[in-house]
């Protein structure tokens, strides 16, 4: 239907300007063909200015043709605040006609009319104001005469606004309008004369969003009017807004035109069943009254009255039933008597425009003017896109204070008054500014609000909360809800290792390597550090165990030394008795290097200290058990020059070859694959477990391989010596200390594998202390008993009497 009305009137429009041109050249005056039938007021002036008003919310009028006789359009619901506004119109101008410095000689008329809200009726209008009005137009062959209107204020809608300044445009006639914000009006390729004292919906739509962030709106309905004005608001608004810039949309309605009860309903119940608290509408008032017909105790509250049955969740009023057809314009509401008359403001700064561009174009010197040859316009025998290029150059102060200009797109410095509806005790609404959103050439948009005066009808009389998912604390991070606006999320914790110190976090950050997350994962902790230590149940009771070996090895020297002189003492090579309890207290000893955090030294020296004290230790117990059986074949006819190679010096000389041997390993181990601390953070990702690495596997499993075979070789040779007479059967005990020795270390290989971090470290202790206890009772445990306790026992005749008697 709208396509059908623009194409219509624009064939009416083409069909006067071609009857003005055809008539010039055939006769010397044009008949006005007919007139438009539109409610309007005039004053005559020297120069007329149009404008265009809505005084009348509806019409009733079909009728799109235009007539010989005069009939007034059907046209109803009386719009005060647009008669304010006409009138703003006509005192401007008189104040203007008032005004000795600006436009001294030249007096301002107008010409008014009434649109009706209506695209058909407002675009009637604007065809008789650049048409004109009279019966008969003579034209005469120098084409001097004032045009009908210089230019025109309005159009009220965007829509209405968009349709006349496509045509006006064509003939660069200037429109400057006081309300419509479309956007879209701001492309000049399509609107060349259209200029605006309102911000666009570019800056409308911007204000809003920083409304609803300054007050943490992030969940918002959105309700439109069905025209221009609401289809591009609604595109702005979901292009600019977002989580970062102000929030998501929980829906998006159409109001419609006219009272659609069934329609409104629906909406009004979308709106009371989103959890969105906070709802924005770009429409126009006639759509706000039919929704506010529907609304949230609006009525009842307005009226005094209660609707039967109440809708679903409203508390019941007082006062009489509420029949829906009150009529809100009556009612003594300042929200229909606004104090702060923007609107109005905006129509007095256009018309003063228009004034001062007109002035700056009749003071323009001959022969210095800006169009061709240098010429100036003359208000004889002006053309309009003359006067469009003075309005885009426009640039003055009214006496309020406020600069005016035009922008490359035609648009003025844009402002926007905050206000608040107060509802008072006795029904009374009164409306107050609170605060403004402006743009400034120097700080850009600029959003100030007076906080302390805003009204919330609310029992906390605090803001209301509209979110669609509580902010997600510090710890957590937004996971957005499939399905639903990235603005509905759910707050998922960060993973371990992993924090966010901010609310609503997009994301979990990784804490740096030697730290970790704290159990509320909101920053990051230094790891615990795991070895085994000094300080620890475990690390106490090895290093007590250890010290308690030494301090036993020390005590059986120490008994030995003086006992040195006793048969028992000095059977079988006292000597390496005294060399192989050096060699357990070493032992005992190189586990302290297992316990307390490993360091380069204690990590090259463990090892080694290990392997030589145990090679020292074995080493000697191997050559006790060769002089047993070399001793024995000696005793037997014929055997005596088997001890030639086993005297002292080749004994000594035996265990010093195999530790040198297990002193070499060492040592090439440590040159080509030194052992070195390590922060293992493989078997907890919460702590640092500090280890030893062996640095060459094949290193360490050769110094354990030759303690090893030194160990078998020692336990084979006992066990052939274990049925000696009793005067040698100390092969006895090195076969049992053999067999522990052995069993002890064949169960640390398995358990040593798999037991991670300190553990580790303490099965090798475990197995060292164990090893070393089995060797030092098995071998000298007897020894002592009898120098001891059974010290009767402690002679040669005793120790080869058994032999004797046997």
């Amino acid at each position: 239907m709208r396509g059908f009305v623009d194409n219509n009137l624009l064939l009416l429009m083409f069909s006067y300007f071609s009857s003005a041109v055809s008539s010039s050249l055939y006769s010397s005056s044009c008949q006005l063909q007919g007139r438009f039938n539109l409610n309007g007021m005039h004053k005559t002036g020297d120069v007329i200015l149009g404008g265009i008003f809505q005084i009348n919310f509806f019409s009733a009028d079909p009728d799109l043709t235009f007539t010989s006789e005069p009939q007034l359009p059907t046209c109803y619901g009386f719009d005060i605040i647009g008669l304010r506004q006409a009138q703003s119109m006509a005192f401007a101008i008189d104040e203007i006609n008032r005004n000795s410095n600006l436009l001294p000689n030249v007096t301002l008329g107008y010409s008014l009319y009434d649109n009706c809200i209506q695209l058909r009726i407002g675009f009637r209008a604007a065809l008789a104001l650049v048409s004109g009005q009279e019966e008969e137009v003579t034209v005469e062959e120098n084409c001097v005469g004032t045009p009908p209107v210089l230019g025109i204020v309005g159009d009220t809608t965007s829509s209405n606004s968009i349709a006349i300044s496509t045509v006006l445009g064509l003939y660069r006639v200037p429109m400057v309008s006081y309300f419509a914000t479309c956007s879209c009006l701001s492309d000049r390729q399509k609107f060349p004369s259209f200029f605006r004292t309102i911000p666009s919906d570019a800056f409308q739509v911007n204000a809003m969003i920083q409304i609803l962030k300054h007050f943490g709106w992030t969940w918002a309905g959105l309700l439109i009017s069905d025209d221009d004005y609401g289809v591009h608001a609604a595109r702005s608004f979901h292009s600019d807004l977002g989580p970062a810039d102000g929030g998501c949309l929980a829906y998006t309605e159409i109001l419609p035109w006219g009272d659609d009860s069934a329609e409104l309903k629906r909406i009004v119940d979308v709106m009371r069943k989103s959890t969105a608290r906070v709802v924005i509408v770009f429409a126009h008032k006639t759509h706000m009254i039919n929704l506010m017909k529907e609304v949230n105790q609006f009525w009842e509250h307005t009226f005094q009255c209660r609707f039967a049955p109440p809708p679903a969740g409203w508390v019941e009023a007082e006062g009489e039933l509420c029949t829906g057809q009150e009529v809100i314009e009556n009612v003594e509401s300042e929200l229909f008597d606004v104090s702060y008359l923007r609107p109005e403001y905006n129509v007095y700064k256009a018309v003063y425009a228009l004034a001062y561009a007109l002035d700056d174009m009749l003071q323009c010197e001959p022969g210095r003017g800006p169009f061709s040859n240098n010429t100036c316009a003359h208000l004889q025998r002006m053309e309009p896109w003359q006067l469009v290029y003075y309005l885009e150059k426009v640039n003055f102060t009214t006496t309020f204070g406020d600069q005016v200009s035009f922008d490359e797109n035609g648009d003025a410095l844009p402002i926007y008054d905050i206000i608040n509806w107060v509802w008072l005790p006795d029904g009374r609404t009164k409306v107050q500014r609170v605060g403004e959103v402006k743009r400034s050439a120097f700080k850009g948009e600029e959003l100030t609000l007076e906080e302390d005066k805003i009204f919330w009808n609310f029992e906390s009389k605090q803001p209301p909360q509209s979110v669609c998912s509580e902010s997600c604390p510090p710890g957590t991070r937004m996971a957005t809800k499939k399905g639903e606006p990235e603005c509905c999320f759910d707050c998922v914790p960060c993973s371990e290792g992993k924090i966010s110190n901010t609310t609503d976090s997009m994301e979990c950050t990784s804490c740096p390597e030697d730290f970790w997350s704290s159990p509320q994962r909101d920053h990051c902790v230094p790891k615990k550090t795991e070895f085994l230590s000094y300080h620890e149940p475990l690390g106490i009771c090895l290093t007590s165990i250890s010290l308690l070996g030494t301090l036993i090895c020390v005590l059986v020297l120490g008994i030995f030394i003086h006992h040195h002189s006793t048969p028992i003492v000095r059977a079988n090579n006292s000597e390496l008795s005294f060399l192989l309890l050096v060699s357990l207290k070493l032992c005992f000893l190189c586990s302290l290097l297992f316990i307390g955090r490993p360091r380069l030294w204690t990590c090259q020296l463990r090892h080694a200290a290990f392997g030589i004290s145990f090679v020292l230790c074995v080493s000697c117990i191997l050559v006790k058990t060769m002089v047993v059986l070399a001793v024995f074949r000696a005793s037997k006819p014929g055997g005596e020059s088997s001890l030639k190679w086993f005297g002292a010096v080749q004994q000594r000389g035996t265990v010093l070859v195999l530790t040198s041997i297990q002193a070499a390993i060492c040592t090439a181990w440590l040159v080509s694959a030194s052992p070195v601390p390590h922060k293992n953070t493989q078997y907890h990702n919460d702590k640092i477990v500090y280890e030893c690495v062996v640095g060459s596997t094949v290193g360490f499993a050769v110094l354990l391989g030759y303690i090893g075979l030194l160990a078998v070789l020692s336990c084979l040779l006992a066990f052939l010596a274990k049925n000696l007479p009793d005067s040698f059967n100390e092969a006895k005990h090195i076969t049992f200390s053999m067999l522990i020795f052995c069993a002890v270390w064949v169960a640390f290989v398995p358990a040593y594998i798999s037991s991670p971090g300190k553990y580790a470290d303490a099965v090798e202790v475990f197995a060292i202390l164990a090893s070393s206890f089995g060797l030092l009772v098995a071998l000298f445990g007897p020894k002592c008993y009898i120098i001891l306790l059974r010290p009767e026992r402690n002679t040669k005749k005793a120790i080869m009497g058994r032999c004797t008697t046997k």
